[in-house]
This record gives structure tokens, sequence and C-alpha cells, in this order.
């Protein structure tokens, strides 16, 4: 494996905001990984909403606006890279791969014929930076059985684990997951667990774009200004996502405004919009604590990363409900909580290129290791 080359990492969650760029450089045993620059491309004007319709109304989008979109953010993703290349000083020639996890705006892992579709052309791409893509990490391993999600625990193994102590990394962004990393997954692959835990910052965020015009709650201060409503917390955790074993993996799809609303019909008495969102807030913490509870009973130590590490309020709740166990953020470990994912995807593709798998079979379900995604060789088109 030549460690004198970088990687990059593209990924945008179901928060739609940006599209999260890192420079890596990996040892020579593919892991530690040193990020040389970071960049945070916002999406052009109109994308983000086009984007969050499509991902809840596929019905009555054409397949003319469909490619379109694809395009679209093709080039918003490529524009994110070039951006991180001039900051890091380094050319098209020294990327060895791009990974590029795309925009999800479906997953459907369990329907008759599962897949996850992901917009974000990987040959749009490789031709603007004139670097090889890695892209479609997910239907690799769901062609195989799996869920095609998570598909950072195996990348959290390689930097996180410690035989010394269990731990569980819990990545928190509009969707949250879980990676329980026991003692022993040093040494055995097999022993790391982890699942889609539920909503993470999305219905958080789709709540206060509703009532406040804002993209986010800044460090969950309009959570902590309402009061959990203890009816509508409990309807929500009832829902029978909460009951299936893992392997189980889910998105926007599923856990919307819609599903919201209609839990919020049920009651007999409205809540105020504060207090649904401190309800939600919690509701995110319990679940994340349900799943450890069950799935990592025996950790002393939770390492949270994603954009939900900012929220403060979010954090506190989990600490409460998470005690003994001592919680911390990745930044801890020297991997910065906001590129967690996006360095993940530049070790997935470092992983696709050296022909090395990329999945967790214990976590997805998937029937074996398998490299992930497909490659898309470089182009550069004349500007």
């Amino acid at each position: 494996m030549n460690d004198a080359r970088y990687y990059i990492g593209l990924m945008s969650g179901t928060s739609v905001d940006a599209a999260d760029a890192a420079v890596v450089r990996f040892d020579a045993a593919g892991n530690r990984p040193q990020i040389l620059a970071t960049h945070a491309e916002p999406p052009e004007a109109g994308l983000r909403d086009d984007l969050l319709h499509l991902s809840q109304q596929v019905a009555g989008v054409s397949l003319s606006k469909f490619g379109e979109l694809d395009q679209r953010v093709g080039e918003w993703f490529a524009r994110a890279a070039i951006a991180v290349m001039d900051k890091a000083q380094v050319g098209a020639d020294q990327i060895d791969a791009i990974g590029s996890h795309g925009q999800t705006v479906r997953h459907e892992p369990d329907a008759r014929y599962p897949f996850s579709l992901q917009l974000g052309s990987p040959s749009r791409i490789a031709a603007r930076t004139g670097c090889r893509v890695v892209g479609d990490f997910r239907n690799s391993d769901i062609a195989i059985g799996g869920q095609g999600a998570p598909l950072v625990p195996a990348f959290h193994r390689s930097v996180f684990a410690n035989a010394q102590r269990h731990r569980v990394v819990v990545n928190i962004g509009g969707i949250a997951n879980v990676t329980v990393l026991p003692s022993q997954s040093v040494d055995d692959p097999h022993a790391v667990t982890g699942l889609d835990t539920g909503p993470g910052n999305a219905l958080m965020d789709a709540w206060t774009a509703a009532h406040l015009k804002r993209h986010y709650d800044a460090d969950g201060r309009w959570a902590a200004s309402g009061r959990v409503n203890d009816t509508l917390l409990a309807h929500m955790m009832a829902d029978r996502y909460f009951a299936r074993p893992a392997p189980k993996s889910t998105g926007r799809e599923y856990f919307n405004l819609d599903w919201l609303r209609a839990q919020i019909d049920s009651l007999a008495r409205r809540p105020i919009p504060a207090d649904v969102q401190a309800t939600l807030c919690e509701f995110t913490a319990r679940s994340v604590a349900q799943a450890i509870d069950e799935y990592g009973p025996g950790d002393e130590e939770v390492l949270i990363c994603g954009g939900g590490a900012h929220n403060s309020e979010l954090y506190r709740r989990l600490a409460q409900l998470l005690a003994p166990r001592e919680l911390a953020v990745t930044d801890r470990y020297d991997v910065d909580a906001d590129w967690v994912e996006a360095v993940a995807f530049a070790w997935l593709a470092m992983r696709t290129v050296n022909g090395l798998s990329g999945n967790v079979p214990g976590v997805t379900g998937a029937a074996a290791p398998v490299a992930l995604g497909g490659i898309y060789q470089a182009a550069l088109l004349d500007n």
C-alpha cells in the first residue's frame, strides 16, 4: 500500500447543509489518518430544497429532474474536492482516489428489490477534478444481502478500537448510528457490531425549519427552552423500528415530518412547538442510549461525532442517560468530530482501490466482506 499519496473523502448527510471534504493521508497499514485540509462547500441556491423535496416526495419528480439533480450534486461535490485540494496545496496527480458518498435520496434495504440511492455523478466528479473516484458504496453491500448501512464501523474500528477498553462510537448526523467496539475487536473484526439507532438531527432540524425558519437549533437552545412531553415520547419510542433487531438501517424516507405529525396527531392534546423540540431532543438521546444498553452493555467509553456533537442540550441528555460511562468527542483521539465521516469515505476509497473490504458483515448483515463501490477513472474537461 502506497502511504505517500493522498485521498479525499466527500460526504453530505441528510441535513444537506454542506458537502464536507477532507484530504487525508494514511500510514502504511492504512490506519492513523492525518488530515491535511478540510472544506465545507454549501449547496448552490435551490439545490438543498430540491434534494429535500426529492428525498420525501419521489412521486411527481420527473426523470429529467432526477437526472439533472444527479449532475448538479456531482458539480457541488466536485467544487468541494477542488476547494479542499487548493487548501491542502496538492494536485490531482497526488490524489490516489476520491471517495464520494453522494447525497442519499432514498434508502430501501428491506424492499423486494433492495437498494440505496445516492445522487452525485462520480463520472462528473472525476471529469472536473482529474482524479479517479470511488462511488456507489452502499449497493455493493446490499447486493450480497446487507443493509448497505452503516458503513463507517470498519473505519471506526481501525481508528478507535482499543485493547484495554470497551468503546462505542456514536455518529449523530441526520440519522444516528452506533459502532460497538469491545476490546477484542482490535484483533477480531467479527466482534464489531453496529446499527442505525434512529433519528439524529433530522427531525429536530425539520421541526426547527418549519417553525423558526432556520436550518437547525443552534446548541439545542430551543429544545432546552421546552419541556419533554412524556406521552409524545412514549408514542415515538413505540415505533416498530426500535423493536427490530439489528442489522437495521433507516433514513429520512421513514423518519420525516409526516411521520412526526402523525405522532403528534395521535395525542389528545397538541403540545406547543418548543415542547415538541425538547421531546425530539430527548427522543434522539433515548433511542441512542437504548441501543447502547442493548448492544454495548459492557462499554466503558462513548465517543460522539457528527453535527450532534455540537448540540449541548443533546450532549447533556446523553451524558445523563449513559452514566456512569464516560462520554467524550472523538477529538480526544485526534479525529475532529466534524470530519469523521468525510475521513471515513477517504479510508473506504483507499480500501477499495487496494482491493480490500470496507464493510462489516456483523453490522450490515451482508454475506461476506466486500470491497465497496465502483471505480470511475480520472478525466479532465477543458475549462
